[in-house]
């Protein structure tokens, strides 16, 4: 291809031997007359990077090479397998250097990583990470002397701050936590117990003038038991707090005090004086070694096509040019596992990169694929609904009838329930009026009618979920008031939460009643014999008709909440495996904990494990045919995320990431992050399908100009999460507006693009993407 128009060529070749030499006279400048046998003499055990070697598991020959890369970077030193391996030096063209061991491509072993900034970290690296114990030097002068893991500072470690501050003691995902010693430049210091870098536990502080505190510490000021005591030997002992409203203690006097000594202090003065002695932030490290890419030449000649190869970090083909033998990736260190794609070819984008005379470099793609953030915390859902607001009526009304339709009496249903209990005329009509009645209690609000559709049916559906009548009843007519949901759903349904988030309430159209009332026998009997099922549940069905000259009536349903666990959800997405519209088309910075986001949106790949990755499968299967036979389309799969490794400033830590395919460094290890995870089951068993689910997802990125592309490219870039899933909205069929709706997109868009198909296409196609997005992390 590249021969057909000589010249492009001879332009593309002129720009490539000027990209040459700018390069490699920067690097030389750079590097000076450093010599790599002199980082060899500096390193007195290399032998980490090649116990593989030595076990005969990797064979392959070591060179040394110099390499200047049409992006500018610069890498001298030992070379294997198209990777650096062993010894050797990599400037990249923002000025990142680093000098010291590399294992396939990866930073492992010892080293020397400096950033233009002046900063430097020297010590261990494990896959790309500052892992192990360094010493890190900022650019203002600060320092850290310790243990690491993952880039974070993790376990014992010295920090002398700028200002100068010191701590020594223990660290945790990069704030103090445990046991230590932090002194402030006027000579006072604090020894005792942290907490994610606040002062909290039992401790002691002590003034450069020689008084003192010992006792109980919470978020930097004394809580609880304490002892104040004054370089005279005399002390104040008591209960101590922020606001003094449970402060409480005895003074003292010593032998050696004044008359009166110090009866009349205050130990408010106490939290005042120490709200002055603050911890320092430091510095913040921008870029992480373990974000910095590799732009290499890979050989394509026979035998190494077939092996699977990462596309550049955003989702584009490596370069804009190929030769016939060499390929320029933008790598970091990782493989495709068996699921990743290969590389497409370009055809005509090809052409027009050579026309344009330009490469996709390094720094270019690492533009354009930040690290993760997690998503700005939100408020609490929804508007309380107090007296004045305009649906606080028809909130009474509901209260009054669900605590009547519960508390009613009756008989102890068995799970086999007879064919009358579902017949849609299965209902109960009970009158509330204001003055109260023989069966109803006086109220403020209007006269109103309830209705209760199939009581027998949901009562026992309760049962079978194992809900606690006095707790539902709790839950929705307590004394904490609901709460509507600002805005309606694309249906036009209203939604509104119960105060502790356990149950959401939607309003209702009378087609889906209908629905729902055909389907119950079907949705009753599939709970019963499938307790893994994950589509939603139904509570109760009811209505609330107005009395009087307007004769209103409002349908609702009352169903779980997915989302209510002891978990913050990071990510929520609603799938459903068609692309039309089907992305929030908000931009990073305005998505917040309750942001839903779309198909196009997702950038993930979920990997369970095996058994549960197994039973995931079949369960999807089971409750899509149940949903395909009742005629039931336009649902989707509502997938929460909580990201359990989350660094100070916001930042969401990878876990421990997969190595070149034939690597086996990590094989052994366990990908388990720095996150304790005493809050997860123990017992496997005990985990529910799609509730407080413990997996990892993989990153993906979505080629340039495929912004229909469903699924991205997986980059090997993986992160420990917690996951909750459910299928819902399983109450639209396939009924006239809906067949409407896709004869009339389908002259203008792909058919096979818009959600409005029928159930049997629409329940293959979301099963063909769900299993695209869920595999098996082997």
């Amino acid at each position: 291809m590249i021969g057909k128009d000589s010249g492009v060529m001879k332009a593309w070749e002129a720009t490539m031997r000027k990209t040459h030499a700018v390069a490699k006279k920067r690097a030389n400048s750079i590097f000076g007359t450093i010599s790599l046998a002199q980082v060899a003499d500096e390193e007195d055990n290399n032998d980490d990077y090649d116990d593989h070697e030595e076990n005969g598991s990797v064979n392959f020959e070591v060179s040394i090479e110099e390499k200047v890369l049409p992006n500018g970077d610069y890498y001298t030193g030992e070379w294997a397998n198209n990777f650096p391996h062993g010894l050797g030096k990599y400037l990249w063209t923002d000025g990142c250097m680093y000098v010291g061991e590399w294992f396939r491509g990866k930073t492992k072993g010892k080293g020397r990583f400096s950033w233009p900034s002046g900063a430097t970290y020297e010590g261990e690296f494990k896959s790309g990470f500052m892992d192990g114990t360094g010493t890190y030097i900022g650019c203002n002068g600060e320092t850290y002397k310790g243990k690491w893991a993952m880039n974070l500072k993790h376990g014992h470690g010295f920090k002398s701050y700028v200002n100068g501050d010191w701590y020594d003691g223990e660290w945790r995902k990069d704030l103090q936590d445990g046991e230590g010693r932090y002194e402030w430049k006027d000579e006072s210091h604090y020894v005792g117990e942290w907490r994610n870098g606040t002062i909290w536990g039992k401790g002691s502080f002590v003034w450069a003038d020689g008084r003192q505190f010992e006792g109980f510490w919470e978020d930097g000021l004394p809580k609880g038991n304490g002892t104040f005591k004054w370089p005279d030997g005399s002390f104040y002992e008591g209960n101590f707090s922020k606001d003094g409203k449970d402060q409480n203690g005895t003074y003292h006097p010593s032998e050696l005090s004044e008359e009166g000594g110090h009866s009349e202090w205050d130990p408010q003065e106490l939290c005042k004086e120490l709200s002055g002695y603050s911890v320092c932030p430091g510095e913040k490290v921008q870029v992480m070694p373990s974000h910095k890419k590799l732009a290499i030449w890979r050989s394509s000649k026979a035998g190494e096509s077939a092996r699977n190869r990462r596309m550049s970090v955003d989702g584009r083909v490596s370069v804009g040019l190929e030769k016939p033998s060499d390929r320029l990736q933008i790598w970091d260190g990782r493989e495709s596992d068996a699921s990743g794609a290969k590389t497409p070819t370009m055809g005509s984008d090809l052409d027009e990169d050579l026309m344009g005379l330009r490469v996709d470099d390094a720094s270019e793609s690492l533009g354009q694929l930040q690290p993760l953030k997690a998503p700005k915390k939100s408020k609490r859902q929804g508007e309380t609904i107090c007296k004045g607001h305009k649906n606080y009526e028809l909130m009474l009304n509901l209260q009054l009838g669900i605590r009547h339709s519960v508390a009613r009496p009756a008989p102890t249903a068995s799970l086999d329930l007879k064919p009358s209990a579902f017949d849609p005329k299965e209902k109960v009509w009970t009158r509330f009026p204001p003055e109260g009645s023989k069966y109803t209690p006086p109220h403020p609000s209007c006269d109103f009618k309830w209705k209760d559709y199939c009581p027998v049916v949901f009562r026992t559906l309760r049962k079978l979920f194992k809900v606690d009548p006095a707790d539902y009843m709790l839950s929705i007519c307590g004394n904490e008031a609901l709460r509507e949901l600002s805005s309606p759903g694309k249906s036009g349904s209203f939604f509104y939460l119960t105060n502790d988030d356990r149950y959401m309430i939607k309003t209702m159209k009378k087609a889906e009643v209908k629905v729902l009332l055909r389907m119950l026998p079907a949705y009753y009997n599939h709970f019963r014999d499938h307790q893994n099922t994950l589509l939603t549940k139904y509570y109760g069905l009811h209505c609330v008709k107005l009395n009087g000259p307007i004769q209103k009536k409002v349908r609702f349903i009352i169903m779980g909440n997915l989302f209510c666990s002891e978990y913050i959800t990071h990510r929520r997405y609603d799938l459903k495996g068609s692309s039309l519209g089907r992305t929030s088309e908000k931009p990073e910075t305005e998505i917040s904990e309750t942001t839903i986001l779309k198909d196009l949106d997702l950038n993930f790949i979920f990997r369970l494990e095996k058994s549960r990755f197994e039973e995931f499968c079949r369960q999807v299967d089971r409750d899509c045919e149940l949903l395909e036979q009742e005629g039931i389309m336009d649902y989707s799969l509502l997938v929460g995320i909580h990201f359990k490794d989350i660094s100070s400033d916001g930042e969401i830590i990878p876990s421990q990431s997969r190595t070149p395919a034939g690597d086996s460094e990590n094989e052994g290890t366990p990908h388990t992050s720095i996150e304790d995870t005493d809050q997860l089951p123990s017992d496997p068993s005990s985990i529910i399908l799609g509730m407080n689910m413990p997996a990892r997802v993989e990153r993906t990125v979505r080629r340039s100009g495929c912004e229909l592309q469903l699924v991205g490219e997986p980059i090997g870039e993986f992160y420990n999460v917690v996951l909750t899933f459910g299928i819902i909205d399983i109450l639209q069929d396939y009924d006239i507006s809906k067949k409407l709706e896709h004869a009339y997109k389908s002259i203008q868009y792909d058919p096979t693009s818009i959600s409005a198909v029928d159930p049997i296409q629409y329940s293959r196609r979301f099963r063909d993407f769900i299993f695209r997005i869920f595999t098996e992390d082997s």
